[in-house]
């Protein structure tokens, strides 16, 4: 295994959390993601149901999880259920998990094959008042497919029409937004793995490189450290394609005078760590660089010390809106008859400044988590406000990873230098 998994009391701890909040005698089901075609006999590499995973740990295909609190039968409260491993699937595929390895993984004792299932879900079924169905409620989900859970959703209303149906994603969004220890562990690892790859970059960074041998460079360090890869399409920036948010082509070569955005992240454990940075090509800001970076980092200091238990996410937007409004208007990008004028729905700074600050983190890049209640303890969020000026071929984004304390926030992403001259010096002392 590439990396050190969390202890499967993480997991027994966060079945807990989630069965807390079950209605009596409801009985909970959740189910692996598909293995996605592409063409031909081709197929996307795995990637396991984060709900699943977190109540779990199991990280493999065709997998089946039931909790069922009120059970008659004390084996039949957690039951875990798995594919059947053979001789050819082992020399194919390799070897999947036998029972005794998931029970260590999960910390599940009831371990059965999947092909048991309906027969088990019957007899539970006919002990249970209503049944806890999940599915993908993110809020910016766009799903086009069908997926293994609408499927077993369908199934399970088809079949037992009686039985009350509850929503398991508003517990999910709870519990999986508030980070355990083990689980910060593992971000903390993967922002770590993600440091070592900036330094690697302000190394090697220079007028005339491909914005592609950059990206080969994050992914050579990621692998050599024990990460599965990019946590999301990795954006690589130089000049004006800095001014297309989800710019991913990677294909333009640096100019000397470029700033270079990078956003770019990785995996460890499942977990995901989301940085962004700018660069200049050549180890120097120009003037006009350094003004409006520095408005960006003056955002972005104020908006990560209102991450504050208690504070509301979207009174936190509206503050660094506010906040960001001032800088512009120092910046002469906006002026007072723009805010005047503004429309109160796409304020003025908009135009500069069109996304979000924060979301949050977790198993998902932008993990789950409910937006309508008071930040927490245990809060995963990244904090990237960004200033994006097209006509003149500048986009500035800064990007860190905070988990919200008590008496104080962690910075995941402290390591990686962000403050003008910290990145000058570190880019002309590897030269």
């Amino acid at each position: 295994m590439r990396y050190t998994p969390a202890p499967s009391s993480l997991y027994s701890a966060n079945r807990k959390r989630f069965t807390s909040q079950m209605q009596e005698g409801s009985l909970a089901v959740f189910t692996s993601n598909d293995i996605l075609p592409t063409n031909a006999d081709g197929t996307i590499p795995f990637i396991q149901n984060k709900d699943l995973l977190h109540l779990s740990g199991i990280d493999q295909e065709e997998s089946l999880l039931l909790l069922f609190p009120a059970a008659f039968d004390p084996k039949h409260r957690e039951i875990l259920l798995l594919k059947e491993t053979n001789e050819t699937i082992a020399i194919w595929e390799g070897t999947k998990l036998s029972k005794d390895q998931a029970c260590h993984v999960s910390g599940i004792s009831t371990v059965l094959w999947n092909t048991e299932f309906e027969s088990l879900f019957m007899n539970l079924m006919a002990q249970s008042n209503s049944v806890y169905l999940n599915r993908n409620e993110h809020l910016r989900a766009n799903v086009a497919i069908q997926t293994k859970e609408d499927r077993l959703s369908s199934w399970v209303r088809q079949n037992y029409p009686h039985h009350l149906v509850h929503r398991s994603a508003p517990i999910m969004h709870q519990i999986r937004s508030v980070k355990q220890a083990e689980e910060v562990v593992l971000m903390q690892k993967a922002a770590d793995i993600n440091k070592g790859a900036y330094d690697r970059i302000l190394a090697m960074l220079k007028p005339g490189i491909m914005e592609y041998d950059l990206e080969a460079e994050f992914i050579h360090e990621y692998t050599s450290k024990g990460s599965t890869g990019f946590s999301y399409e990795p954006i690589i920036a130089s000049g004006a394609n800095a001014c297309v948010l989800h710019y991913i082509a990677n294909e333009a070569q640096v100019k000397d005078g470029d700033l270079i955005l990078f956003d770019v992240g990785c995996w460890y454990g499942n977990y995901a760590s989301d940085v962004t940075r700018c660069f200049p090509a050549n180890g120097r800001f120009t003037a006009r660089q350094k003004e409006v970076y520095n408005a960006v980092l003056r955002v972005q200091k104020v908006s990560m010390d209102m991450l504050r238990p208690g504070n509301q996410l979207h009174e936190y937007h509206r503050e660094v809106g506010s906040r960001m409004e001032a800088e512009l208007l120092d910046l002469k990008l906006i002026d007072k008859t723009d805010i005047k004028n503004q429309n109160p729905e796409w304020p003025a700074y908009k135009k500069y400044f069109m996304h979000g600050t924060s979301h949050y983190l977790g198993l998902d890049v932008h993990d789950s988590g409910l937006w309508t209640t008071k930040m927490e303890v245990g809060n995963a969020f990244t904090v990237e406000p960004g200033i994006y000026i097209l006509e003149e071929g500048l986009g500035i984004r800064i990007e860190e990873n905070i988990v919200v304390g008590k008496d104080g926030n962690l910075n995941m992403t402290s390591g990686i230098p962000k403050e003008v001259e910290e990145i000058e010096d570190k880019m002309n002392s590897a030269r």
